[in-house]
């Protein structure tokens, strides 16, 4: 098949990383892939300004324009300014996939000579900052839906009635997150993914640390991110943070750790939960995403609920007083958890969606816009 992705701004997010793989992995499938994206949106010199002012730095263009595609070798089409992806853009294809809210829009008045129609949903986009009635449209147009997780299809039936929705779930590679049998650590260590971005409650990480820092002074913290630390989310004392790691690099923190803590207040997966327990790592998370799905209290880590800063600091206190012989169980339990995930199969899955979509506009049995 002829694949075609259009995308947002690439960036170093998950939902960059996810798309660059499911890329890589249809091309060694003997697919054609073209992937159209616009550059990021132009800042003005007074919005830089005001992000300073706040202490988030001064804006840094070539780190914007950082990417998972960065040496790919993929064919990415970046367009001369930012603007919105048009036809003409494009290549004929036999299939098309919107990877956002607005791509979706973009891509659903195109020619079928661009391909059947497909929206690859990574999240339900009906955030505060967003315009939320343009998100809620963009599910009810006639593209035929890839969802990467169990919550999202149920999303889609309840409360936009499409049941003809493929789910392809996330998954993690195997060859760079892995780590051998261990022990808990001599010092009790947490870990995080910093993000100033509101619903990944990193606000909320922080408070439930700090707790654990009060009855347990020798916590050790660890985070990392691709974010520069804001004065409005301000890191606790003694925090070793290590700014954009190298992705080889990222394994051994979160091996580092005798459990990753996320507390988003909404996700679509949370990918480094998942890479976290292939490395043999117990996670406390909130109900969110795929976390919700897997995680057992007790089992493979803690599971809260969403802005309960008290229940996720036990949570975190829990798991790193474990015994060794107790640790090791949780420990295992998480890489058990994840042990038969592969990213080939989630290719497979994907490669059969879309011949799916293919047959469905074939036939016209796509919803009705």
């Amino acid at each position: 098949m002829r694949i075609t992705f259009v995308l947002p701004p690439v960036n170093m997010s998950g939902g960059t990383r996810v798309v660059t793989v499911y890329a890589n992995a249809l091309i060694r499938m003997g697919h054609t892939v073209t992937l159209v994206s616009p550059p990021p949106r132009p800042i003005s010199v007074s919005s830089k300004l005001r992000r300073w002012i706040k202490g988030s730095g001064w804006v840094n263009e070539d780190h914007r324009r950082r990417s998972h595609l960065d040496g790919s070798g993929l064919d990415h089409i970046v367009l001369e300014r930012w603007r919105a992806v048009d036809e003409s853009d494009v290549p004929d294809a036999d299939v098309i996939v919107a990877t956002w809210w607005e791509t979706a829009e973009w891509i659903s008045s195109f020619s079928p000579e661009k391909g059947a129609q497909v929206y690859f949903i990574q999240h339900h986009e009906v955030f505060p900052h967003l315009p939320i009635a343009r998100v809620r449209a963009t599910y009810r147009l006639g593209l035929h839906k890839i969802v990467i997780a169990s919550w999202l299809r149920d999303v889609m039936l309840s409360e936009y009635g499409d049941a003809c929705v493929d789910l392809v779930p996330n998954s993690v590679d195997k060859t760079q997150f892995f780590a051998d049998v261990r022990t808990k650590q001599r010092v009790p260590t947490a870990g995080f993914l910093y993000s100033s971005v509101a619903f990944k409650g990193v606000d909320v990480t922080l408070a439930a640390l700090a707790k654990v820092r009060a009855s347990l002074p020798d916590l050790r913290i660890i985070a990392f991110g691709s974010e520069r630390i804001t004065s409005s989310l301000p890191l606790l004392s003694d925090t070793e943070f290590v700014s954009s790691p190298a992705q080889n690099e990222i394994r051994d923190l979160y091996g580092a750790c005798d459990v990753w803590v996320t507390a988003s207040r909404s996700e679509g997966f949370n990918l480094p939960a998942m890479e976290a327990m292939a490395c043999r790592t117990p996670v406390v998370s909130t109900k969110t995403g795929w976390p919700e799905e897997v995680i057992r209290t007790g089992y493979n880590g803690v599971l809260v609920d969403v802005d309960d800063v008290d229940a996720l600091a036990k949570g975190i206190e829990w798991v790193v007083t474990r015994q060794s012989d107790e640790w090791s169980k949780l420990s295992l339990n998480a890489y058990r958890t994840v042990e038969h995930s592969s990213w080939d199969a989630s290719a497979a899955l994907f490669e059969a969606a879309l011949r799916n979509a293919v047959t469905r506009s074939a036939r016209s049995t796509v919803a009705v816009k």
